[in-house]
This record gives structure tokens, C-alpha cells and sequence, in this order.
């Protein structure tokens, strides 16, 4: 790791130290708090967008788990509208969006000795609060679309309901991602479009390397093989491109992680650290388009890890079950299994999860499933869901009870009850379509279960929707798996770790 000596009209005691947090925090965080120069550390800190009363921290792993999220956001950090130029000049359309298209966890042990930056694909087909079973990167947008209708009906202003129904969608994210790996999210970090068209143009572009050449026009990735400095829109191309690649996201996922090694690396050399103007830029960049947790003191996180090298930056991926899944319902999907996953994630810092982080083995037990009688009450705006959910579980052996319209209050998430907290039959049930949660009714007979059908419904609608379905892979799991009629799983497992201390970029599809 190169070492710059202070500028010559800089105080010698107070311009090392910054240098060192620049390249820190960058080989950390790669493209959401990046290099500043000395001068502005008070301004970067005083003028970061913030987001409060996320739920963060309170787990003692070994780590500092950060969550890093790349939206479709066609604002700023402080919610200001992107001009017309800027949207233009990120070939994005106009249309309004809050995917989280870029989810990486990453973690840092207390020593500050390494960083791992995990990439979860955006289609994995994960257990969501409030929502179920669905694609990982709906879980921010889905939810904050929900609470935002929600509060406005309630009379919230335009203002309040997007405030706060963004909280909801950064929230959901965050819970969906600490249940697929086991891991309490410590602090989170957000850059939209713009600001990563805005660093990669602060540090004169970020050289990267093609197998082949692309012409794909979705994307708007049209480029030569071999390497290539890219810069703007082109940057952002090449990060979003997944049709016509071998492996679809995850061969995209390859690519931003290349692409922020090489960024890392990038600002690392000598060329970066050594020019103000630089510095600034990127200053500037963080400011108007990254959002932190406000609980954290990035200043000081950076300051504990000043000596970390390129090399000791890496960015992994999570094991895939199927890359090439697919729902009952024909929707594509990435296909993960929570077990697995939580194993992989523990192991990067040398652990292994505890009972309390794997919890669906021991949540779904084996049961005779012809002992539980199953009442089925449909709460959804949905003609005959009832029906459909009662024929899927009478396939499975379960016995029918009463099916019909929901009476009771209303209520906003699909649930499963039973007559106790610890009842077998109601976990076993909830497992079976989904993943859905439990809750007690004392009403209810020991031996009977109620489930009560939401709009939030995802689970199958009927006998031939759980065709595909094994008692194996809900007891493995606790989640209701992908179809897998006429189709080979295609598993694909974590490649060789990408990090940034390479000399140079490394070629990819």
C-alpha cells in the first residue's frame, strides 16, 4: 500500500490521517463513501444524507456488518430530482423505481484486518416481512409502495408518506437480508444511479476487461474485448447488463465486482491520492448521491481501518440452490437455501452459525400430517383463494376444516394459528405455503390449525401447485421451494474470491 507524503501547503499532523481514511473507507466500501481531502473532512461529515430508526446493530459477531445497496433512484440523497441531462446521461428511462438491483452485505472483522464484500443475487427468492416469498430486491420497493398508499389514505402528506414509507422499505430490506444469512445488519449505506455514474467519473474512469464483445441494447452495453477504460453511462452499462450473458445476474454480479476492485484499486494509486481536485470530487459525489445509517461515525469506522491493503478486499457471492428457478405461478427466480447460506456467510469470519441464526430445520418438524385438520379463511380480495390453498393442503394429507370468507378484524398479513405457540402442526402448515408466520387463538382445539389468507398471499393456490413440492425440501428449507418440473437445478456455487490488489482487471463474460 503506496504511502503519500502531505501536500506541501497541507499541516503536516493533519494531512496524512485523511489520506489514510480515504483509502480505508474506499477499500471498504468501494462506491458509497469514498476519498476526500483533508480540508473537507468536517464539511463530508456535516452534509451526508442520513437515515434514522432502522433497527441496526445489537449483535456481537465478530464483524461489523454493513449493508450496501445500490437503488434505481431517480433522485438524489436528499431527494431532490435528477435533472433531464442526468437522466439522460444514465440511458436509465424515466421510469419511477425503488429496486435495490445491488445488494451486498459486507463484512469487517473487529480487527479491521480484512473486508468481504457478499454479493446476494436480486432474484433470490427469499422469505420478506409483510410480504412472503418473494424476489430479494422487491423487498425495499414492494414495501415502501404498501406503507406509502397506506399513509396516504390515512391523510399523510406526499412528503410524510414518502419519508416514511422509505424507512418501511429500507427496514424490510434489511430484516429480508439478515434472515437469508444469519447476520445483524450494523450499518447501512445506499448509492442510487447517479452517484455511481458520479465516482466512477471522479476518478477519471475504471479500467475493466471483456472476454468478448457485447453489443446488447438493453443495457446499452456496446463494447469491444479486451481492456477498456469506461466512464459515465458506459460504467453503468457494463455493470447492468445481464441478458445475453452465460450466467445472467450472477455473470452481472462478476461484473460489479470487478468493476469495484478496480475502482478500489483505482483510488489507491498514488494518481488519486496525491490530487485535490480528485479528492474533492469524489467528495462531492458522496455528498449529493450516498445515505448512512446515522448512527454511524464513518470518520472514525475509517480511522480503525487506515492500514487496510487492496489485497485484503474481497468480494465473494452466496451459494445458489438454482440459478435457473422458477415459482408455481412461472415467475423467474434465483433459488437459495437459507441453511446454506447462513453456514457460508458465518464461515468468511471463521464461525459457524449458531442454533438461533439456523432456525428453519428445528422450525419445521415432521409430522403425520392426516392428524391436523386445516380451516382455511380467506381475508384477500381474491375469489377463491379459500378454495385453492384448502385443495393444495388436502394434496399434502392435510385434513380439510372449514373453508370460507374471512369474519373476523382485519388484517394485513397472512397468518397461521394454532391453539399454542410451540403446536407442530401449525409450523409444519406454515412451512408448506411458504414461510408464512404463526399466532395463537385460544379458541382453537388442540390438533387444529386456522390459516388466515392475506392479500400478501403467496404460497400455492392449489393440488397441482404443490406437485413438485418433497417433504424433504420443505423440512430442509422451511420455505416453499421452486417448481422444478421438467427442469435440472443449476446450483452454482461461490467462484474464486475477486480482490483489489490485482495489478490489473481482470477479464470476464
Amino acid at each position: 500500500m503506496s504511502h503519500e507524503q502531505p501536500a506541501p501547503d497541507a499541516p503536516p499532523s493533519t494531512a496524512r490521517r485523511p489520506i489514510h481514511i480515504a483509502v480505508a473507507v474506499l477499500s471498504v466500501l468501494a462506491l458509497v463513501v469514498t476519498g476526500f481531502a483533508w480540508r473537507s473532512i468536517d464539511s463530508l461529515r456535516n452534509n451526508l444524507a442520513t437515515a434514522g430508526g432502522l433497527g441496526l446493530g445489537g449483535s456481537a459477531d465478530g464483524a461489523v456488518d454493513i449493508l450496501m445497496v445500490g437503488t434505481d433512484s431517480r433522485t438524489d440523497a436528499h431527494g431532490n430530482p435528477l435533472s433531464q441531462d442526468e437522466l439522460d446521461s444514465l440511458r436509465a428511462g424515466e421510469e419511477v423505481a425503488s429496486n435495490t438491483d445491488t445488494i451486498v452485505l459486507i463484512r469487517v472483522p473487529n480487527d479491521g484486518s480484512s473486508a468481504t464484500a457478499i454479493s446476494i443475487p436480486r432474484d433470490s427468492y427469499v422469505d420478506v416481512p409483510g410480504i412472503g416469498m418473494s424476489k430479494i430486491n422487491a423487498a425495499y420497493g414492494a414495501t415502501k409502495e404498501t406503507e406509502r398508499l397506506q399513509l396516504v389514505e390515512d391523510g399523510a402528506t406526499d412528503k410524510e408518506a414518502e419519508e416514511e414509507s422509505t424507512k418501511a422499505g429500507r427496514e424490510a430490506l434489511i430484516q429480508s437480508v439478515a434472515d437469508l444469512t444469519g447476520i445483524t445488519v450494523d450499518h447501512y449505506a445506499e448509492v442510487g444511479l447517479l452517484g455511481f455514474v458520479l465516482l466512477t467519473n471522479a476518478v477519471g474512469g475504471v479500467d475493466v476487461c471483456l472476454n468478448e464483445p457485447v453489443d446488447e441494447d438493453m443495457s446499452g452495453a456496446h463494447f469491444p474485448a479486451g481492456e477498456q477504460t469506461l466512464k459515465g453511462a458506459d460504467a453503468l452499462s457494463f455493470v447492468r447488463q445481464r441478458h445475453d450473458l452465460p450466467r445472467g445476474d450472477l455473470d452481472r454480479i462478476v461484473r460489479q465486482q470487478v468493476f469495484m476492485a478496480s475502482l478500489v484499486g483505482k483510488v489507491l494509486s498514488a494518481k488519486t491520492l496525491s490530487d485535490p481536485g480528485k479528492l474533492n470530487e469524489l467528495s462531492g459525489a458522496v455528498q449529493r448521491s450516498v445515505v448512512l445509517d446515522d448512527d454511524w461515525d464513518i470518520i472514525e469506522f475509517a480511522t480503525q481501518l487506515q492500514d487496510l491493503a487492496g489485497g485484503k478486499v474481497q468480494f465473494e457471492t452466496i451459494p445458489v440452490a438454482d440459478l435457473n428457478g422458477m415459482t408455481d405461478y412461472g415467475e423467474s427466480i434465483v433459488e437459495v437455501k437459507p441453511k446454506d447460506v447462513k453456514k457460508y456467510v458465518a464461515g468468511l469470519v471463521g464461525e459457524e452459525p449458531t442454533d438461533s441464526e439456523d432456525t428453519t430445520t428445528s422450525e419445521t418438524p415432521k409430522i403425520d400430517a392426516s392428524t391436523v385438520t386445516v380451516d382455511v379463511a380467506n381475508a384477500s380480495d381474491v375469489g377463491g383463494l379459500a378454495n385453492g390453498v384448502a385443495d393444495a393442503l388436502t394434496s399434502l394429507g392435510y385434513g380439510q376444516g372449514e373453508v370460507g370468507n374471512y369474519t373476523g378484524a382485519s388484517v394485513s398479513e397472512t397468518t397461521v394459528f394454532a391453539h399454542s405457540a410451540d403446536d407442530d402442526g401449525a409450523k409444519a402448515v406454515a412451512a408448506a405455503l411458504g414461510g408464512l408466520p404463526t399466532d395463537t387463538d385460544a379458541t382453537l382445539p388442540e390438533g387444529s390449525v386456522r390459516v388466515v389468507l392475506s392479500s400478501d398471499y403467496q404460497g400455492p393456490t392449489s393440488a397441482e401447485t404443490t406437485s413438485t413440492t418433497t417433504s424433504s425440501e420443505s423440512s430442509e428449507t422451511g420455505l416453499e421451494p421452486a417448481s422444478t418440473a421438467g427442469t435440472t437445478p443449476t446450483p452454482a456455487q461461490p467462484g474464486p474470491p475477486i480482490d483489489a490488489g490485482s495489478s490489473g482487471p481482470r477479464c470476464v463474460n
